[in-house]
């Protein structure tokens, strides 16, 4: 895809004016791939106290895995239930297994490889989604990652959520941005796809200062992004936040020019895993509009027609020389 300057005719992916997640898998498989969400009952580093205590203040009880699997019953059984769910809307397709709750590769890699193994057994299986912060990622365990990379189509999902110090701090992030690039580089050393998982909304942090961390991951040799809006649920630390004033929710035209203003960002091969996401209804206190998933979706895509714009628009490549 290449622009014509003379016109400025948009790129696009297929329909889409960015580079879908659906676009890349089609693009790589050529058929509908699922990703199987699963909980394989780790925790976090900043959870058990050896980074830090209480978890990143968002994070809710099932690690932001609230549509994995069910952490009481073994992985197969977790692959199978959500497989035969997802066909009662798709047909046809293969899967890619999601390691998705908490830190997936806080454990040693022995256990990791017992996991990950029994995931790429099941018939249809093309690939793994592993979740996990930059702090988690010890030499053995990128080897054997990088091991896998070489069997499967392999993501690692990396949580930073925000460049600025001051909001890592405030939601107990318990690494810092320095880390995260620290973690890209060990996994981009072995050639894995990674991918960057972005929160907006986050208390205390302004427009300019969300659009700060999508420009930043737009210079980091990222293959893939996440952009999240902050879902506040129930029973997390961020609710005694809110109740002391420090998070306003965004309301859904302030987020879709956010969404779209980082898009114009972000180079165009970047692939676009996810731009909003909706968190479990009954445990959701805040922004209800975020339920209407489709709704968001619809709205971004036609903020990008307004505009005449679309990914990677004011993506400058020079800012990426250090990639």
């Amino acid at each position: 895809m290449t622009l014509n300057e003379q016109d400025q005719s948009p790129l696009k992916w297929g329909e889409k004016r960015y580079h879908t997640w659906n676009h890349h898998l089609r693009s790589h498989f050529g058929e509908k791939i699922f990703k199987i969400p699963l909980d394989g009952g780790f925790t976090c580093p900043n959870r058990d106290g050896k980074a830090a205590s209480g978890g990143c203040t968002f994070c809710s009880a099932r690690g932001s895995g609230d549509f994995a699997g069910d952490r009481r019953d073994d992985l197969v059984k977790q692959f199978h239930e959500i497989k035969d769910r997802m066909h009662k809307k798709w047909k046809n397709g293969k899967y890619i297994g999601y390691f998705q709750a908490f830190s997936n590769t806080y454990a040693p890699v022995e256990e990791l490889r017992d996991m990950f193994e029994v995931i790429l057994e099941q018939d249809g299986v093309v690939g793994l989604a592993i979740a996990t912060r930059p702090d988690c990622l010890p030499d053995d365990v990128v080897e054997y990652l990088a091991e896998l990379n070489e069997r499967t189509h392999l993501w690692v999902e990396l949580g930073l959520q925000t460049v600025h110090e001051s909001t890592a701090d405030l939601i107990n992030r318990a690494h810092d941005f320095e880390c995260y690039k620290e973690g890209v580089n060990k996994l981009r050393a072995h050639g894995i796809r990674v991918c960057s998982h972005i929160i907006d909304g986050l208390p205390q942090e302004s427009y300019e200062m969300m659009k700060e961390t999508a420009a930043e991951v737009a210079k980091l040799d990222v293959q893939g992004i996440k952009i999240h809006l902050l879902h506040l649920l129930k029973h997390t630390p961020m609710v005694h936040q809110y109740e002391q004033g420090l998070l306003e929710f965004m309301d859904m035209e302030e987020y879709v020019n956010l969404v779209v203003d980082q898009i114009e960002l972000l180079p165009p091969d970047m692939v676009i895993h996810r731009l909003t996401g909706d968190g479990p209804a009954d445990l959701l206190i805040g922004p209800m509009w975020s339920l209407n998933k489709w709704e968001v979706l619809n709205a971004i895509d036609a903020e990008l027609e307004r505009r005449n714009s679309w990914q990677g628009k004011y993506h400058q490549p020079e800012a990426a020389l250090s990639r």
